[in-house]
């Protein structure tokens, strides 16, 4: 994609934005929308875009709502020909949509693994062969994949999560080599906490043996740390804009509570060093190794 900042060219620029009812998602939709951009917001149902209408519309723009499946390539096909039917092309593939996961890897039913990979890896596969097409015949476009601090640090008892969101980020690594030769721009959004309702959605701790108490004591607590002063949606709004529009390119873009931290850090703790904070029982000594190595002060 074309970087640039006038009004002008902002005007003819067309984003899709997966799983646009909620969080993260709805809120750069409305954001684009409100730079100027037309955008189509994506969900499983219309029924589901309530929140997004009245949101838009307090901002004083439309984002046109799409029914979209990202689990379902018939639907992902589907809605990408809707919208180049009716826009004349795509500019910028927003791939938000997700679903978390909680569980250690002894206890988590095989099935979880399946359904989060299937949303959250797969997903954006189908939408990357459904326009990636469309992008390499126009010789240009943006593919935002939204990844997580978790595809960057293993984030304790969210076991099929953090395997979900590392695979993205190898996936997204060689797509963005793969479609470098035809001007196309692969990014990698990794929010830390944010201010949504995945939390919310995601309140399982699958510790049917008991052994597991310490680990998600240690992954509610972090996230309660972290929601005293979280990053907020629009937040991530703006580096997904920032991302697909600035001279400035780079692959992997941060924001939200921990995520610089956690993503700057952990390539400078050792494997022996992470292994090792995992053994710490007293929570107190957890926390305070924790912020030796990352720079976060936990609630111990």
């Amino acid at each position: 994609m074309t970087s640039t900042t006038t009004d002008e060219a902002a005007a003819g620029t067309v984003a899709v934005v997966t799983g646009s009812n909620s969080g993260i998602g709805r809120s750069a939709a409305v954001d684009l929308a409100s730079k100027g951009w037309t955008v189509y917001g994506t969900m499983r149902s219309l029924d589901k875009g309530e929140k997004l209408a009245a949101m838009a519309a307090e901002a004083g723009v439309t984002v046109h709502p799409v029914v979209c499946d990202v689990s379902d390539a018939d639907s992902v096909n589907a809605a990408i020909a809707h919208v180049i039917d009716e826009a004349g092309h795509i500019d910028v593939l927003v791939n938000n949509a997700g679903i978390g996961g909680n569980g250690v890897a002894e206890e988590t039913p095989l099935e979880m693994y399946a359904e989060v990979f299937d949303v959250n890896v797969v997903g954006i596969v189908r939408g990357v062969q459904a326009v990636v097409p469309h992008m390499r015949e126009r010789g240009s476009g943006t593919i935002v994949n939204i990844s997580s601090v978790a595809g960057r640090i293993a984030a304790i008892a969210q076991s099929p999560y953090v395997a979900s969101k590392w695979a993205v980020e190898g996936l997204s690594e060689g797509l963005a080599q793969e479609l470098a030769p035809f001007g196309i721009r692969v990014v990698i959004v990794e929010p830390g906490i944010v201010r949504t309702a995945i939390m919310a959605k995601n309140p399982e701790a699958p510790n049917e043996s008991g052994a597991y108490d310490m680990a998600y004591r240690r992954l509610f607590n972090f996230y309660a740390t972290g929601l005293q002063d979280p990053g907020m949606p629009a937040e991530v709004a703006d580096v997904i804009h920032e991302a697909a529009t600035t001279d400035d390119y780079r692959l992997r873009w941060t924001c939200g509570w921990g995520g610089p931290e956690l993503c700057e850090n952990r390539p400078k703790v050792s494997d022996e060093d992470w292994v090792e904070l995992g053994a710490i029982e007293d929570d107190a000594a957890y926390a305070e190794r924790f912020e030796t190595l990352f720079g976060l002060r936990l609630d111990a």
